[in-house]
């Protein structure tokens, strides 16, 4: 299931969800650019590498914002702007400008940490906007309960559009990533050698702190 667009018109331009696509999409492209060691010198200077973080904290913290404009390849960063661009305006209308630029770094950077707690001697780097994009969706599911996603769904060779209620679609994502990362967890623990995949605890910590933080942000604002 791949969202288009949801069913709240906003009233305001969502200048910084644009934005925010824009920089990853030129950050990504500056990756692109780059030769096999340089990009691996670009992610260990500012993706989070946990064991660098946890030795060095001063000087390493700011690569939890750093590390949210970076992306491992084109599904990587297409899945992450699609799922800003469908539920980011929303809320940015309801924070506010300036509040939602805050309130997705936030997010980004409590994420990371999530993920870094988890494996605090790992020297595989931690990227992408995933983080403080759960943190909008979770935002967004205490705000919108009831809205309907048109979502694009793959049966097979056949391709078709359907609405779901963003209850169900966001609540499949954070039960598939809560699943993966229990499952992620058990790995870890039957095998003596570090593992590396998909930052599924950064996802699930995202998507808390977005439901903890959005209201302190004025996400239940009367207009």
């Amino acid at each position: 299931m791949f969202p288009l667009y949801d069913e709240n018109p906003t009233r305001v331009t969502p200048y910084f969800t644009y934005g925010l696509i824009g920089m990853n999409v030129l950050v990504f492209l500056h990756e692109l650019s780059l030769s096999t060691a340089q990009l691996n010198q670009f992610f260990n200077q500012y993706a989070v590498i946990p064991q660098e973080l946890t030795t060095n904290f001063s000087s390493e913290w700011t690569t939890l914002f750093t590390s949210q404009f970076l992306h491992g390849g084109w599904w990587h960063l297409i899945s992450n702007m699609v799922f800003l661009w469908v539920f980011g305006n929303n809320i940015e209308e309801r924070l506010g400008h300036l509040k939602y630029l805050l309130f997705y770094l936030g997010c980004g950077a409590l994420a990371a940490l999530c993920q870094w707690f988890i494996g605090m001697s790992s020297t595989i780097p931690s990227l992408g906007a995933s983080g403080a994009i759960s943190g909008v969706l979770g935002a967004y599911i205490i705000r919108f309960p009831h809205a309907r996603v048109t979502t694009l769904v793959f049966l097979g060779f056949f391709v078709t559009t359907i609405n779901i209620p963003a209850l169900v679609l966001i609540g499949i994502f954070f039960l598939q990533n809560v699943i993966s990362g229990l499952a992620s967890l058990q790995a870890a623990a039957n095998m003596s050698v570090e593992t590396g995949g998909v930052a599924y605890w950064a996802h699930i910590g995202g998507f808390v702190f977005g439901m903890i933080l959005s209201p302190l942000f004025g996400l239940f604002r009367r207009d």
